[in-house]
């Protein structure tokens, strides 16, 4: 990230999906931004346990958030993209109840955790957005819940990739309908609650339907209406998303 970006000229506050601050506000959140750290892809971001994680909203890149058991196994929890704020899932001063690994190359503003009672106290308005943003990533767990609990392999899928080809398109980052998905299989595996097996199979049936195009990373969808309904899944209704 070229070092003159600040807040107030950064390229996410004009771009479709967010509503960024103005004024005394954005002010506050420039002085409440210490940092912008890049990270290689397949770094972690935040170690399962840490006491001292950092508090950030993804520049540029993308990253996931998970939890391992004893014995290894993975569960991605959610998938995280520009103008995603990362950090406030665990408690203050708690131990990180998950880890965050980059996907891609990442660049994230990093933000002085302790400055956090002065927002909620000075800035009910900027703690209105960050309650916003928990209960909209509450919303996107609940659905994986209902895709891990109820639909079928195929349905998992098609939601998954739905959710994420919306979201991407909506950030610009589809390029003449194609989106570039730094998720390999494992990882749609493992956040669909699905074996590798499964999941290859599973997306081979989706390609040779027409439903989907998805190599080397690219993913283009055939006919969105019809992989919504497979998925029984139409996402909400989009609305300018707070931009911390």
């Amino acid at each position: 990230m070229p070092t003159d970006i600040t807040c107030r000229n950064c390229p996410l506050r004009t771009a479709p999906p967010f509503a960024g601050q103005e004024g005394r506000t954005l002010a506050f959140v420039e002085a409440f931004r210490k940092d912008q750290r890049r990270y290689d892809a397949g770094q972690t971001i935040i170690l399962e346990g840490a006491s001292e994680s950092p508090l950030m909203t993804v520049f540029s890149g993308w990253a996931f958030r998970y939890r391992t058991l004893s014995d290894g196994r993975r569960q991605i929890l959610n998938f995280l993209l520009p103008g995603d704020f990362v950090g406030l899932q665990q408690e203050l001063d708690a131990a990180a109840t998950h880890g965050v690994d980059a996907l891609t190359g990442l660049v994230a503003c990093v933000f002085d955790r302790r400055r956090l009672w002065t927002l909620y106290e000075d800035f009910p308005r900027l703690a209105y957005d960050l309650t916003w943003l928990c209960a909209h990533e509450e919303l996107i767990v609940d659905e994986n819940l209902v895709s891990v609990g109820q639909r079928r392999a195929s349905e998992r899928i098609a939601m998954l990739l739905i959710h994420l080809y919306k979201r991407g398109s909506a950030l610009g980052l589809c390029e003449s309908g194609v989106l570039n998905l730094p998720l390999g299989q494992q990882h749609i595996a493992d956040a669909l609650g699905l074996s590798l097996v499964h999941t290859n199979k599973t997306l081979r049936r989706l390609r040779l339907a027409g439903l989907i195009e998805l190599d080397g990373g690219r993913l283009r969808i055939g006919e969105l209406g019809q992989l919504q309904r497979l998925a029984d899944y139409y996402g909400l209704p989009e609305r300018p998303r707070p931009l911390i």
